[in-house]
């Protein structure tokens, strides 16, 4: 289950899509978050604005990051995959495909 959340700051409320442990975590610690499950568009609209959060993260990371900021943009394209009816290997056999057909990344090209 996937959830979006409020959370209270300085007067104000913020809602974002958490990962599914984070309202328990927030317990745990003696907090009450204000917590709301999706509909389907809802949710897949949180995922795309929750895979450019975690991409912004990613470019800001300091090297010392980048493996943990990789993986929660990892973690979100694996939900959108999900929610899309894709399982993760699905996407791995696309990318393989394209990989052989078009190349990968790692050549450093750029083009004009």
């Amino acid at each position: 289950m996937s959830v979006a959340m409020r959370i209270r700051r300085s007067g104000s409320e913020v809602g974002k899509l958490v990962r599914d442990r984070i309202p328990e975590i927030i317990r745990a610690g003696g907090g009450d978050p204000v917590v709301t499950v999706l509909g389907d568009a809802d949710y897949r609209e949180a995922l795309l604005e929750k895979l450019f959060e975690e991409a912004a993260e990613l470019r800001e990371a300091s090297a010392a990051g980048v493996a943990e900021e990789i993986a929660d943009v990892l973690e979100v394209l694996r939900a959108v995959a999900h929610v899309h009816g894709y399982e993760w290997w699905d996407i791995e056999k696309i990318a393989e495909v394209k990989r052989t057909e078009r190349g990968a990344f790692l050549e450093r090209l750029h083009l004009g």
